[in-house]
């Protein structure tokens, strides 16, 4: 059985990466600067974030061209080409032969050439989709989250060991971990700026997304598709909004407090605003953690109501506030705001993606993507079923949530949302 243990003995060195980050790729940035081969990019999921990876990608250095696409669907991997050829003209290469629809046409990106995939397909695939990419040896940049149950959580660890025997860069979208003013604040506090961290206070609260996934369901579609056409409202596909959006705020707990992760999670949640799918458009959830440290994260999506994405950080000495514009910075023994650049935290990962590409210094967020994401889905089930639940069962779960086969055209019942109490930990 995996213990907690197993992802502390390995912390350090996750908590200090960011910080040698910045000294590695700046000098590995000059090494850019003339002409290079070109590294092949494939993109396995034509989404918004999907298009906006790839124009990232080709932004990053000027001899990466976008050669492969793939998508369950056709139309949506041809409106994504469109605009990314908006941005990469010539440089996007991709052609009919390259442009892969189905299930399987993650498969045929990755053998058909490329040095380097962006994984930004529905997060239920992820496991499937990593572990091809490293059984294959590109590099990757992973979109979050990275699973959606513990089993793909054990699957995602399994590879990652692979991925860093290689030598690949993994790169993960939690993009806070590469916005400059963020960087510069979690300097501050692990300096000591606000004295031992005390508690974490943080809030999501945003609308609904049902006018992109509006559960339109037309004549003749499969249960199937109808569920990927919709997948953010399914908790097989996306792991809930906790998992796949708020899950921001969970990471930044994870570096904030250097990798420490929680001994258990205490959460309540549940569906305000009725909705087709099973999932929960509120969560309230207190981490524990073994040094005294509780971290509380409130997210919601409603519509007309207060909008925030904050995160409160209380130390023996100060607070960091993280926000609100007019209250950012830390407060206390010292009072200091972010007076450096400002530049875009998703175009950030690419740069230093491919800069670390190039110089052959593998970047490897591998671990620390994956504790957050198993800390974001031991949060959900301790919503869903209104019982204490620790780490090792969070990470030793045997819930399989992403059916193992899937048909087009057979029936796939969606599963009865949690009733927190009666819903189990399984």
């Amino acid at each position: 059985m995996l213990t907690r243990r197993h992802f502390l003995k390995n912390s350090t060195s996750v908590a200090v990466g960011g910080m040698l980050a910045s000294s590695v790729l700046s000098r590995a940035a000059g090494a850019t600067a003339g002409r290079n081969p070109i590294l092949r990019v494939g993109l396995i999921g034509c989404g918004g974030r999907g298009t906006g990876a790839a124009a990232q990608a080709l932004k990053a250095d000027p001899d990466v061209h976008l050669t492969a696409m793939a998508d369950v669907f056709g139309d949506r991997m041809q409106s994504s080409l469109e605009l990314i050829r908006k941005v990469g003209g010539d440089r996007v290469k991709v052609t009919p032969e390259t442009c892969f629809v189905g299930l399987d046409g993650y498969q045929k990106v990755i053998d058909s050439g490329v040095d380097v995939v962006l994984l930004t397909a529905t997060p239920a695939f992820r496991p499937a989709h990593f572990k091809a990419a490293v059984a294959a040896g590109k590099h990757i940049f992973c979109e979050k989250p990275v699973a959606v149950d513990g089993p793909g959580i054990r699957s995602i660890l399994e590879t990652a060991a692979e991925a860093k025997r290689k030598r690949l860069s993994v790169m993960s979208g939690f993009c806070w971990r590469y916005d400059p003013r963020m960087r510069a604040s979690v300097s501050q506090v692990h300096a000591g700026a606000i004295g031992d961290i005390r508690a974490i206070i943080a809030n999501y609260y945003t609308g609904t997304l049902s006018t992109k996934y509006p559960g339109t369901r037309t004549p003749g579609q499969t249960d199937l598709e109808w569920q990927l056409r919709n997948w953010y409202n399914f908790t097989w596909l996306g792991g809930d909004q906790l998992v796949e959006q708020a899950i921001h705020n969970v990471d930044k707990f994870c570096w904030l407090l250097k990798q420490e992760m929680p001994t258990q999670a205490i959460g309540t949640g549940g569906r305000a605003v009725a909705a087709y799918g099973n999932t929960f458009d509120n969560f309230s959830v207190a981490y524990e953690y073994a040094s005294g440290v509780r971290a509380t994260l409130s997210c919601r999506q409603h519509d007309g109501a207060y909008s925030e994405v904050t995160d409160y950080v209380v130390g023996t000495e100060g607070i960091f506030s993280n926000g609100r514009l007019a209250t950012q910075g830390i407060t206390g023994k010292v009072n200091w705001k972010y007076t450096g650049p400002n530049q875009d935290m998703y175009q950030v990962e690419h740069d230093e993606l491919f800069a670390a590409i190039r110089a052959d210094q593998p970047v490897d967020d591998s671990l620390s993507m994956t504790q957050s994401t198993l800390m974001a889905i031991m949060g959900r089930m301790a919503a869903y079923s209104g019982q204490a639940v620790t780490w090792d069962q969070a990470l030793n779960s045997k819930e399989v949530l992403v059916p193992e086969t899937l048909d087009w055209n057979a029936p796939l019942a969606v599963a009865p949302r949690a009733i927190p109490g009666q819903t189990k930990v399984v």
